[in-house]
C-alpha cells in the first residue's frame, strides 16, 4: 500500500478487520463503507472481494489521497471523501461498513492539527473516536446490514458492544488477537501502568473486532396491523 507521511500505516489492526471482513462472506453486490480509511486497505479488500460499490472515509487530507492512489493503482472505482466520520455520506445506506478508527489512550492534551498522532490519538480512555462511531454508524446500516469495528481491548470491548446494542444491534466480539506493542504504545508503558490500563510490565494489547447486524425486519412485523 502506498502511504503518505502522516498517514496510518497498516498494522496488526489493519490485517484482523481485513480477516473479518473476507470471513463474515459479505454478499457479491453490497455497498461497503470504510471509516477512518488511512491507506484505503480495508476499502480495497472490499473491492476486490466482491462488493458492488465501496466508499472510503477520512479526515486527513493526505490519507485520502493515499487512499484515492491505491485503489487508481488497482483499478478499483473506489469513492473515497474527506470528512468527519459519516458527515459525508449523511442520509445513505450501507450493507456493510467497517471501521479502524484512533483508539490509543492519550492523557496529556491533545495532538496538533497535523501532527501524526491523530492517525491514533483518542482521548484518555481511547474512546473518542469510539464512542461517536457507535453513535453514528448505526443510522448508515441497511436493514440486515453489518457493522465491523476493530480496536484495542484496552479501550473497553464492553463499553463498545453496550454502546451497539443501545442503538439497537446485534453485537458481539467476533475476532481476538494479542498484538506486542509498537512504538507508540512502548512510549506510552509508563503512563499506561499509572492509569491502570495494563499491568506492570505488560508489552502488549489485546485486539478485538466486533460486529453489530441490524437485524431486518419480517414482513409481517413491517406491516401495519389491520
Amino acid at each position: 500500500m502506498l502511504r503518505l507521511p502522516g498517514v496510518y500505516r497498516p498494522q496488526g489492526d489493519t490485517d484482523l478487520l481485513t480477516k473479518a471482513l473476507r470471513e463474515a462472506a459479505v454478499r457479491p453486490g453490497s455497498r461497503v463503507l470504510d471509516m477512518c480509511t488511512g491507506t484505503g486497505a480495508v476499502a480495497v479488500a472490499a473491492a476486490l472481494g466482491g462488493a458492488r460499490e465501496v466508499t472510503a472515509v477520512d479526515v486527513s487530507a493526505r490519507a485520502v489521497l493515499a487512499a484515492r492512489c491505491n485503489a487508481r493503482l488497482r483499478g478499483l472505482p473506489i469513492r473515497v471523501l474527506r470528512g468527519d466520520l459519516a458527515a459525508p455520506v449523511a442520509g445513505e445506506e450501507f450493507d456493510v461498513i467497517t471501521a479502524n478508527p484512533p483508539y490509543v489512550p492519550r492523557h496529556s492534551g491533545e495532538p496538533a492539527q497535523h501532527s501524526r498522532a491523530r492517525a491514533w490519538d483518542a482521548g484518555p480512555h481511547g474512546r473518542i473516536w469510539l464512542d461517536r462511531l457507535c453513535e453514528t454508524a448505526p443510522s448508515l446500516l441497511a436493514p440486515g446490514g453489518m457493522l465491523l469495528i476493530v480496536h484495542s481491548g484496552l479501550c473497553g470491548v464492553r463499553a463498545t458492544l453496550d454502546a451497539l446494542r443501545g442503538q439497537g444491534l446485534k453485537a458481539a466480539v467476533i475476532a481476538r488477537r494479542h498484538e506486542p506493542f509498537g512504538p507508540v504504545m512502548n512510549g506510552r508503558a509508563a503512563e499506561l501502568e499509572a492509569a491502570g490500563l495494563i499491568r506492570p510490565g505488560q508489552r502488549y494489547e489485546e485486539l478485538v473486532v466486533i460486529r453489530a447486524d441490524r437485524i431486518e425486519e419480517r414482513a409481517e412485523e413491517r406491516a401495519p396491523a389491520a
